[in-house]
């Protein structure tokens, strides 16, 4: 499928990973129209922060995603859809389970059946390496079990299969993009990456984390949304389930370590009891095996993690960027 001039429509666009995408969409020639959720102060999220030159070329659609009728309305005339939007705290999917499968099951049902109704040309639906929970082989490949260790990877799991049933069942082109840990500026604080950094900016010489040993596969948010548009161009990739990751895994601490040095700041690393996952719950690998994508698509990873810590540090830096953090608190 060849993006250029298509209308494609961003669910989830007033988010981290989102906004990024649709700035990607942009530069690819598209047409953008960006799903936001709705609220009473009219705030677009982390569009707001976009260039006027770009914002007066996004029509933005304000909505929730639990709404079919909304989500219909805003389908109509798009020939894509890139399915981002959900609920993605861990540690508040343990205290909320219910808005989880309301948002990220519920929600991806309505994509799901409004793009079959419309006809919609491609669907592409966000995944998460959540989903696998603890690694049982590594590096993870596409065949991976898919393990519910959180009310969050149970939901993800639940709008997967969802995904799977639409494409066999009526041939909807969907293409399911599983990316493994994303990371850049504005991610929220219930990330790890901004939970240090934010803490580190601070003057903090103590820097609160949960578990220190579990590994993750880090992603630099551009990568991510390159891996997103590459699959949806890939007319093979339909009906498939994809990883996007880098095939290099890091832990906690380790990861924590550079982010100190690359900060040029002077911290000890603290765990902290209320930040750490229930034991069963906690996945302790990722890793991610990247062959499919790569022969689909020829897609590869161009930011290395030091880079992109690099790149990341130097955005919290922006004192207008950091006061949007609360990096004295426990951010759920």
């Amino acid at each position: 499928m060849n993006l250029k001039n298509k209308k494609v429509l961003i669910t989830g666009a007033d988010g981290f990973i989102g906004s990024h995408l649709v700035e990607a969409l942009l530069e690819e020639g598209c047409r953008v129209k960006a799903f936001v959720y709705y609220n009473s102060f009219n705030s677009w999220g982390w569009l707001d922060t976009l260039p006027k030159n770009k914002l007066k070329n996004i029509e933005i659609f304000a909505g929730d995603i639990r709404d079919p009728n909304g989500v219909r309305t805003a389908l109509k005339g798009a020939d894509a859809v890139f399915h981002l939007a959900a609920l993605i705290g861990i540690p508040f999917s343990y205290h909320s389970p219910d808005s989880y499968i309301d948002t990220n099951v519920k929600g991806t049902l309505n994509v799901l059946q409004a793009a079959r109704d419309l006809g919609t040309e491609r669907v592409v639906v966000t995944s998460t390496s959540e989903v696998y929970g603890t690694a049982r082989y590594a590096p993870i490949d596409e065949k991976h079990p898919l393990q519910g260790q959180s009310p969050y990877s149970a939901s993800k799991i639940g709008a997967d299969k969802i995904a799977e049933s639409f494409h066999l069942s009526f041939k909807l082109p969907v293409i399911t993009a599983r990316p493994f840990n994303t990371y850049g500026p504005r991610q929220s604080a219930r990330a790890i990456i901004p939970t240090i950094i934010t803490q580190l900016l601070n003057g903090q010489t103590k820097i609160k984390l949960g578990s220190l040993h579990p590994t993750r596969d880090l992603n630099y948010v551009t990568d991510t949304c390159a891996g997103f548009i590459a699959l949806a161009k890939c007319d093979v990739a339909i009906g498939q389930t994809v990883n996007i990751g880098s095939g290099r895994e890091i832990t906690m601490g380790d990861l924590a370590k550079l982010i100190i040095t690359a900060s040029k700041k002077k911290a000890l690393l603290a765990s902290d009891s209320q930040r750490k996952r229930p034991a069963k719950s906690e996945v302790e690998r990722l890793l991610c095996d990247n062959t499919l994508i790569h022969k689909l698509t020829g897609w590869a990873p161009k930011v290395s993690l030091e880079k992109g810590l690099l790149n990341t540090i130097a955005w919290f830096k922006d004192a207008e960027n950091m006061r949007k953090y609360k990096s004295d608190i426990y951010n759920v």
